[in-house]
């Protein structure tokens, strides 16, 4: 496990590690049952509440038991879902704390990790939720309406009664920050904390390029018009399944004029957004509670004001 910090959530530092998961899926396994087996007594365990919270030590650390401490209760590699490999070629699963006999000092949510726990810790969990909330949410076919059996070692979902096959799915969103040249665009929801604005975002919808949903959604939430794009990284947002794929964007000196999507966006410049990065995160000792905050550190939107930022010389 690293305690390397990541340019956010869920992503390893540096190029290369940007490349590799915490965890190799090791998709050969999920159709080998009694490989699994074999691991299960040595593998780490990760448990997961009804809510979705993982369990934690007593100082908030991921309480990752092993196989053969799961030995109450009915759970077990059955019940389990693989969840990969580690470098040390330990397998990890995720199970249902309420399927065992287990309990913890603490239950950790999923932002609070993202926020605290080395990346690779964060990332296993994360990767745990987002299967969670997909096999809570499709119980059933939606073609036909019967109930959906498990397989692949939680991989995949099979119908009982039409037989058509179910996957986890993940939902692609762009998150842009969009320039002028010399400022910034940000806006903010009206449900976020006061003061705090970020870059905009969206979902892809159908039939379109990443490209195009960039030009769309800052139209449709701004006013503003986009004349180029280029893509700059990514990041899983498991909250409860999306990809975040961040932009950055030229466009036209619109003035922005917001819908119903946002409470407000204006242009920032370099000194705006320098003044607010002081501030720190919103309710922070640095916050003087006065002008505008940014986006938490974990999420791939303040890395694009940062990335922005540098360019303009403000690293």
């Amino acid at each position: 496990m690293s305690d390397t910090p990541a340019p956010f959530a869920f992503v390893e530092a540096g190029a290369d590690a940007a490349c590799r998961g915490a965890l190799d899926r090791a998709d050969r396994l999920r159709d080998d049952p009694d490989a699994l087996k074999s691991r299960w007594p040595t593998s780490r365990v990760i448990l997961l509440d009804e809510k979705g919270n993982a369990y934690a030590d007593a100082e908030g650390r991921l309480l990752a038991i092993t196989g053969h401490d799961v030995s109450e209760g009915p759970g077990g590699v059955g019940a389990a879902v693989f969840l990969g490999l580690d470098p040390h070629d330990t397998a990890w699963f995720a199970l249902e704390g309420a399927l065992t006999a287990l309990d913890a000092p603490r239950r950790v949510d999923l932002r609070s990790a993202a926020a605290s726990w080395p990346a690779f810790d964060a990332s296993v969990f994360a990767q745990a939720r987002a299967l969670q909330h997909w096999r809570s949410r499709h119980r059933y076919c939606g073609v036909c309406g019967g109930e959906v059996a498990l397989s692949r070692a939680g991989w995949q979902g099979t119908c009982t009664k039409c037989g058509v096959e179910h996957y986890p799915r993940t939902d692609p969103a762009v998150i842009v920050a969009v320039t002028d040249g010399s400022r910034l665009l940000l806006g903010r929801q009206a449900a976020w904390p006061a003061r705090r604005y970020s870059v905009l975002a969206g979902f892809v919808e159908p039939g379109e390029s990443l490209e195009q949903t960039v030009a769309r959604e800052v139209l449709e939430e701004t006013g503003v018009r986009v004349r180029r794009c280029r893509y700059m990284a990514s990041q899983p947002w498991p909250f409860p399944g999306s990809l975040m794929l961040g932009f950055h964007a030229d466009a036209e000196p619109d003035e922005p004029q917001v819908d119903d999507e946002l409470e407000e966006a204006r242009w920032f410049t370099a000194d705006d957004v320098r003044r607010a990065r002081q501030r720190g995160e919103w309710g922070s000792t640095q916050d003087d509670g006065e002008g505008p905050v940014l986006s938490p550190s974990i999420s791939i939107s303040r890395w694009l004001i940062e990335q922005w930022l540098a360019g303009q010389g403000g690293a």
